[in-house]
Formats: structure tokens, sequence, C-alpha cells
């Protein structure tokens, strides 16, 4: 790979930007100066400096996002998406890991690996998502009972077993958790419907055993650690 491809990849900058690192002898391999940016390296070998910082090879990113109401999860849409909030990692080829609803808040990963994106979202996976939820009606042990064998969705779809638990109820609303292991089109809030009532305020708190990072304000996002990554595909129901 070319030393300035190699570097623009990596967030130092545009190849432009590179290039006149280069020139000022900021740049080194293997502790050699460079000279110029057509330079090729072996990215998984050489030792890539700028200022005496080292920059590692990451070809994979993997980003913890505390996604806000009113945002897409996709890639491209008219309104605003999940990506244009991501500022520094616009030469990598991000995607949402699964969605969110638009009015959905709460924990979502992006990353440009697939496989990773394939082993989490395969259903033959069952990856556990946990969600706390206002809802408009009063959940009693019968609806913890109906999730727990699978309801009925208004197009007939049977949905897998979910783990329901009331967290406190009011005169008319209820405060709950909820752990499905599938992501069909507003599966949550359609569940609630199929039992006579609505979701009025829903937020994604895990995926497997990875929390949302409390620190995290909407909108605010941060790379994964390599335990973290592990985390994804740990239920908190095994």
């Amino acid at each position: 790979m070319r030393i300035d491809k190699f570097l623009s990849n990596h967030g130092i900058g545009s190849r432009k930007d590179v290039k006149a690192l280069i020139k000022k002898k900021q740049v080194t391999v293997n502790d050699i100066v460079i000279k110029k940016s057509d330079m090729h390296i072996d990215e998984n070998v050489d030792v890539v400096k700028v200022n005496d910082q080292v920059i590692k090879h990451q070809p994979f990113v993997y980003i913890m996002l505390h996604k806000p109401q009113g945002v897409v999860s996709a890639t491209e849409d008219r309104d605003q998406t999940v990506i244009d909030l991501i500022q520094g990692y616009e030469h990598y080829d991000l995607h949402p890991v699964g969605r969110l609803d638009k009015n959905t808040e709460g924990l979502l990963i992006l990353t440009n690996d697939g496989q990773f994106t394939h082993n989490v979202l395969s259903p033959k996976k069952h990856v556990d998502k946990t969600y706390i939820a206002t809802i408009d009606g009063i959940v009693t042990d019968k609806t913890i009972e109906q999730f727990k064998v699978g309801v009925t969705l208004d197009d007939g779809y049977e949905t897998m077993p979910a783990m329901l638990k009331i967290l406190s109820t009011g005169e008319t609303t209820s405060q709950i958790e909820i752990i499905i292991q599938e992501g069909k089109f507003h599966q949550i809030k359609r569940m609630f419907i199929a039992v006579g009532m609505k979701v009025t305020y829903l937020k994604r708190t895990h995926m497997g055993q990875l929390a949302l990072d409390p620190s995290l304000a909407l909108g605010e996002y941060r790379l994964l650690t390599d335990e973290e990554l592990k985390l994804v595909t740990q239920n908190s129901t095994s």
C-alpha cells in the first residue's frame, strides 16, 4: 500500500495533507525518514510513525454510538443518518450493525466489518437485544407470560419468546425491560400493539452483554475495545 493512502485511510488527513507532512520530514517508516508520498509499505509489518507517534494498521473499526431520536439507521437517506453523526472515520465504509427505528434511542454499533455484522445478526446466533420502554398501558404477569411464549404480529408473524420484566407501574403507564433475539420492523412496538398497549418511549441498552456506555451523551460515540467486542455475542440470558 502507498504510504499516503495508508495514512489518509487512518485519519491523518487528505493525501495532500500527508504529502505536506512528508515534505516536513515528519513521517518515518521503520525509523527512516521518507521523502516520497508514493512509497509502498507493508502495512502489516512496517512501523509507520507521524511525529514519532506509531500509526497502527486498523483494517476494521467498531464504534459504539448512543443513537438519538430522529436519526435513521442507514448509510444513506434523505433524512439525517447515523453515518452523518460519525466524524473522523469517513475513510472507512461504515454501516450500522442492524438498525434502531428512527424514534428509538440507545446502543448502536457501526463498523466496516461485514463478517462481524453477519455473526451478530444471523438468526442462528440468537444475540440478545435488551431495551427499556415506557408503555401506555398496565403490563401484568399475564403480559409477561404472553411474551414468554411469543405473540402474533399484525402480519401474522409469530415472534420468538421474549423476556419481559416490569420495572414500575403507574396509574396508566408501565416501565419495562424487554429482551428479544430478533429485529423485525418495529417489532417491540408491534408486540405491545398485539396485546392492546402502546410503546411511547424505547431505548436499547445492551447487545449481548455489551452495555451502552453511560458516559456517552445522545449522539456521542467511541471505539469499542477488543474485550467489549467479545461481549456482543455473549448473551445476558445464557
